[in-house]
């Protein structure tokens, strides 16, 4: 059974005290993916802050969008419980983006995910 996994940039999510210059971009509007296999959902930002924070929001149909997780630049990360085990964000700040993985997907993580950016004050 294929899934619509839509990560569709429906509005960019810019948490925090931020400069015209931050912004992030989902590449990738529509990915499908079957069952039980594993997708990556990829997101550029663009920032002069030398320590951002990205985070990931999932919005299912007829919900609210919900926090998942968030990566800081430093290397930590943090979760909410029912996202620890199958997703994970990886931040590569060379290519200045953050990409959101699932392990083993399942017809009901189908939803619209987001990222988000804060840079943070120094």
């Amino acid at each position: 059974m294929l899934i619509w996994l839509r990560n569709l940039l429906l509005f960019a999510a810019i948490l925090g005290k931020c400069n015209t210059q931050d912004s992030v971009n989902q590449p990738t509007r529509v990915q499908t993916v079957s069952e039980h296999e594993m997708v990556k959902l990829h997101c550029i930002y663009s920032t002069s802050d030398q320590y951002p924070s990205l985070y990931w929001y999932q919005h299912k149909t007829n919900g609210l969008p919900v926090y998942m997780l968030h990566k800081l630049s430093t290397g930590s990360s943090s979760s909410e419980k029912e996202f620890e085990e199958r997703f994970r964000a990886d931040l590569d700040k060379s290519s200045s983006s953050v990409s959101l993985s699932i392990q083993d997907v399942r017809v009901s993580d189908s939803a619209v995910y987001y990222c988000a950016l804060q840079p943070t004050v120094t």
